[in-house]
């Protein structure tokens, strides 16, 4: 092979891992299941129950908090999640940050200060961040808790 198809050759490829790299840092549509999801099942419901129009949802009043876990280029992170629920729907959002780095601590700290004016006054079925304030990994942990509170707040 002539060096300059060689190179030529050789940046494809490169640039094909590169390529592939990066798709395998973007988010996912779905939380990514993992076995060391860190779920816990904190939670004070009140006695009053809830029924959402439409979804044939009961979800209780109260307080509940999970954890979940995400995929970064650092490996598996834990997010926190406290939501406050009235009437099926999210009243209030607490987000406790469980950062391993300080690359996690930064995108975590800006979901938690991006999360509130995404979720609070919506109903809890209607909720699937995307990204928050930059951080678009940190939704993967987010969705998942929420998953697991949606279950124990029935």
């Amino acid at each position: 092979m002539r060096p300059s198809v060689r190179k030529s050759v050789f940046a494809g490829i490169a640039g094909l891992s590169l390529a592939g790299t990066v798709a395998g840092c973007a988010p996912s549509a779905a939380p990514v299941p993992s076995s060391e999801n860190n779920s816990t099942g904190a939670s004070t419901p009140s006695d009053t129950s809830s029924t959402l129009a439409g979804s044939g949802s009961v979800y209780q009043d109260g307080t509940y908090s999970a954890d979940g876990t995400y995929v970064s280029p650092n490996g598996t992170e834990t997010v926190g999640v406290e939501l406050t629920l009235a009437s099926g729907t999210v009243t209030a959002v607490n987000i406790t940050q469980h950062p391993s780095n300080p690359n996690t601590r930064k995108f975590q700290g800006e979901f938690a200060g991006g999360i509130a004016a995404q979720v609070v006054g919506k109903s809890i079925d209607e909720l699937n961040v995307s990204k928050v304030a930059g951080s678009s990994l940190t939704s993967g942990g987010f969705n998942q808790a929420v998953e697991t509170i949606k279950s124990e707040a029935q």
